[in-house]
């Protein structure tokens, strides 16, 4: 089941998007990824106007929860507190829209956390295991992501993701092109976590910065990729409705759609 993600929406609005949807159903795309990050985000007051459109469209969704200005693994409690309260309301809309799966960032690291490593650790897994709870109640899907090559971000290797998650009952979504910037070890991920899979970011780049171009524009060694991903749902991460064109007909070319 292939996806596009609502980066290649352009709008600052809502008003565009039921043409844009419709242009994406026409390149052959079943679901649609809500990113929910400003000025789309899909609350509790807005997830009714996004399933109007996917639903008149007969298009399938997956959600992309929030990840600017929130941290999960925050040593400050209010902020740490303020974000899994977003991303609870977002696993509350997942639900009630049918989300597929829903996609969350793992805590990112600050100067302090890198002082106090093993109180940011407890705390970063004290959230995910509250997010554990959450996608539970509400019975949806979550994939932790794994992240791209840069100085903050947590979890760019398979073994790092693999420890913040020990334990915890809790999907993964794999991003091959943040993967391409880090390890480039698509096979070891794939071995460590088969069957914890819930969706798949499709991109590509040079393996050094994480550009979202389309795939067969840089380095992901497709051929070789593809034949291995699990069947959850793949969202294609680029930044236009003509970047997605190329993409799609680049991976059905090489037989991997």
């Amino acid at each position: 089941m292939i996806g596009l993600s609502m980066t290649a929406y352009p709008g600052r609005n809502l008003d565009g998007l039921g043409e844009w949807l419709e242009k994406a159903k026409e390149l052959g795309f079943e679901v649609v990824e809500l990113v929910s990050e400003w000025p789309h985000f899909v609350t509790r007051d807005s997830w009714r106007d996004y399933l109007e459109l996917l639903e008149s469209h007969s298009l399938r969704v997956t959600l992309h929860a929030p990840f600017s200005d929130l941290n999960i693994g925050s040593l400050n409690g209010r902020i740490r507190r303020v974000s899994i309260e977003v991303l609870g309301e977002t696993l509350e809309v997942a639900s009630v829209l049918g989300a597929l799966a829903v996609t969350v960032h793992p805590g990112h690291c600050s100067p302090v956390s890198r002082r106090y490593r093993m109180d940011y650790n407890m705390t970063h897994r004290g959230s995910l295991m509250e997010l554990e709870k959450l996608a539970e109640e509400h019975g949806v899907s979550v994939g932790v992501e794994n992240m791209p090559n840069f100085p903050i971000l947590d979890a760019q290797t398979p073994e790092r993701l693999a420890e913040l998650l020990e334990g915890i009952n809790l999907g993964v979504t794999f991003d091959v092109g943040h993967l391409n910037t880090t390890t480039r070890d698509f096979e070891g991920f794939l071995r460590t976590f088969r069957g914890r899979i819930v969706s798949v970011h499709l991109h590509d780049n040079s393996g050094k910065l994480d550009e979202h171009l389309p795939p067969g524009d840089g380095t992901v060694p497709w051929k070789r990729v593809l034949p291995e991903l699990p069947d959850v749902p793949k969202v294609l991460e680029v930044s236009s409705l003509t970047d997605a064109a190329r993409g799609v007909s680049y991976l059905g070319d090489i037989g991997g759609l």
